[in-house]
């Protein structure tokens, strides 16, 4: 009997359910989790925004009725170890592209890998500059993935890429731990066990305002751009203007001359 349980429950295991992922493999988990999501391009698909929230649920005291006996985790474990994993996961990831360059993504599509991941994270290192983009990038899903060998191919030096590596995976891993720490009491007063039905608005949240800086400055882009076509459309045509009445003139004096 208990073998049969132990077997239906290992199959009812689901790899990119981050309750699941909690559950079963623990602080551990967490940790190689968050290296595989930031150093390997295979680890994008990992679910790190609701596995950080989640982590930080389950090192508080309502941890095991929400996901079993047992689960409780170490909050001290979470946010020293979580950015320590992050910051050397991403640092792998700058490496592999500095030592193998624009090859590690010469590689036709499939279901896992895409040509505009790559495109994508190229295109914020260089629209908001290699430290900004460092930061901005671990809030964002698939693009702290691959930005990481982008900045390494792209050439940005080590040392830099480190320091903002360091500021970037703080923000996101601990930052979204305390998150889902301070609420989870509230959480299980609300709904009780069923966090897992609540957990992708909770994360939707938390990524909207992760990402607001870029948005922001997506909208002055936007709005730069058309200003200047307006500036450019109000100033070219006056000129154009000037340029063919000077030119009608010089024809009718022409045809004046004796």
């Amino acid at each position: 009997m208990e073998t049969t349980r132990a077997l239906a429950e290992n199959l009812a295991f689901n790899p990119l359910d981050p309750k699941d992922l909690v559950h079963t493999f623990g602080l551990y988990g967490v940790w190689a989790i968050l290296f595989a999501e930031t150093g390997l391009l295979i680890g994008f698909f990992f679910p790190g925004d609701s596995l950080l929230f989640l982590a930080g649920v389950a090192a508080t005291p309502v941890a095991d009725a929400i996901f079993g006996d047992g689960t409780k985790l170490s909050l001290a474990g979470l946010l020293i170890g979580a950015p320590v994993c992050a910051v050397i996961g991403a640092q792998l990831g700058h490496l592999l592209g500095a030592r193998y360059g624009a090859r590690m993504f010469d590689k036709p599509d499939s279901r896992l890998f895409k040509r505009e991941y790559v495109e994508k994270a190229e295109h914020y290192f260089q629209k908001f500059g290699p430290a900004k983009a460092v930061v901005l990038a671990r809030f964002i899903p698939i693009v702290r993935t691959f930005l990481n060998p982008v900045a390494g191919v792209l050439g940005m030096p080590a040392k830099q890429f480190l320091i903002w590596n360091i500021v970037g995976a703080i923000l996101w891993t601990d930052g979204i731990i305390l998150i889902g720490y301070l609420l989870a009491g509230r959480i299980y007063d609300a709904i009780g066990t069923h966090i897992d039905r609540y957990i992708l608005p909770f994360v939707a949240l938390i990524v909207l305002i992760s990402v607001l800086p870029i948005i922001i400055e997506v909208i002055r882009d936007r709005r730069a751009r058309k200003r200047a076509k307006e500036m450019a459309i109000i100033g070219v045509a006056p000129v154009a203007g000037l340029a063919e009445a000077t030119e009608e003139k010089t024809r009718r004096g022409n045809h004046r001359a004796p």
